[in-house]
């Protein structure tokens, strides 16, 4: 059993790989920076020796670096059960003060990357007639707020990209499941001035993935909303 997280060394990516790692996975994961593909491959194999494991440093926003990836990702792995399209960047502002290119550059990290990655590892689940999709989107896919501009239309398109998926691939086992995570804490709010218990934790999403890829082959969580219990910050 093997998963590829894009986006896999931080926060919910990171919690994601080490959950399905610690369940026997192999895992493959990608990101932009190197050192923090050392310190989790180094934390992986130090719990366990003998996981297999496939990362590269690949920049999201570059298309046939994602799409190498994925290939090399099959190769040394051979094949995939699951699929979590994680990477995602914020950038805030609205739509008529943003800096020229930003719509462009998120779409691309945290769309185009999730739709050339999917188009890459989905042949070999419909092969094997299974597998799982994971999309993380956030509750800024359904809930817009102001200075999120065109992180919050990323989002959007991102949840839409999952809902087309899940008709397409209705009839071929393959499942897909968007998840709409609220303010979960990672490093981009550890400076924040909020208590960490105000926030979700990203062990708490991948306790939440690991129980969706649990159900039976008859069921699928087509959207997973997950929040603070004190709401939204």
């Amino acid at each position: 059993m093997n998963i590829l997280v894009s986006g896999g060394t931080k926060g919910i990516g990171r919690a994601i790989v080490k959950k399905f790692a610690q369940q026997g996975f192999g895992v493959a994961f990608y990101s932009k920076n190197p050192d923090n593909l050392k310190s989790l491959k180094d934390e992986l194999l130090l719990s366990n020796p003998d996981t297999n494991i496939y990362c590269a440093e690949v920049d999201a926003a570059d298309t046939p670096s994602v799409k190498s990836f994925a290939a090399d990702a099959l190769k040394q792995l051979g094949h995939f059960d699951v699929l979590v399209n994680n990477v995602g960047i914020f950038k805030p502002g609205q739509v008529l003060s943003e800096q020229e290119g930003v719509l462009e550059h998120l779409l691309q990290v945290n769309v185009a990357s999730a739709y050339h990655l999917t188009r890459a590892v989905l042949p070999d689940m419909l092969k094997q007639k299974k597998g799982h999709v994971f999309n993380i989107c956030s509750t800024a896919s359904i809930i817009p707020y102001v200075n999120g501009g065109s992180y919050c239309i990323s989002k959007f398109a991102l949840l839409g990209m999952s809902k087309v998926l899940r008709e397409e691939l209705k009839e071929t086992n393959v499942r897909v499941t968007a998840v709409l995570p609220g303010a979960t804490y990672t490093e981009s709010w550890s400076s924040s001035n909020l208590p960490e218990d105000r926030f979700i934790q990203a062990e708490d999403i991948s306790a939440a993935i690991w129980s969706c890829y649990q159900l039976s082959a008859h069921a699928v969580v087509e959207e997973l909303l997950i929040r603070p219990q004190l709401g939204d910050i």
